[in-house]
């Protein structure tokens, strides 16, 4: 075994620490800055809330027609809820209730659903 000092950076989290004041921060600024940039939002305009009080996803916002479907085919909704799922776990607790919502409608999303997921961006 060798000690190779403190961590400063594990799976795409920053650590640092102040031991003086006993302070422990984690932060994964990169990873996030990284999945804004995947999904094309890094210079979007930012969100005071992930999830307003008049949101609502719900199941019929699923899309219905041939067209609503090819419309949201080629929206990659699944890996956006990973993303932010994986943020949500490691440093964000905040985001959990609006990845849940997010998380139900994984089988057959709606533009709605994928609007709701890009406001979540735009909080982080």
């Amino acid at each position: 075994m060798t000690d190779m000092a403190e961590a400063s950076y594990v799976l795409g989290i920053d650590i640092s620490r102040n031991r003086e004041k006993g302070l422990l921060g984690l932060s994964q600024r990169s990873y996030i800055e990284k999945v804004l940039k995947r999904f094309n939002m890094q210079d979007c305009a930012g969100s005071d809330v992930p999830i307003a009080k008049g949101d609502k996803l719900i199941t019929e916002q699923a899309p219905k027609t041939e067209q609503e479907k090819l419309e949201i085919a080629d929206k990659p909704y699944a890996s956006l809820v990973g993303s932010l799922m994986y943020v949500q776990v490691c440093t964000r607790p905040d985001l959990a209730f609006a990845i849940n919502m997010l998380g139900r409608f994984q089988s057959n999303p709606g533009q709605a659903h994928w609007v709701a997921g890009k406001k979540v961006m735009r909080y982080l």
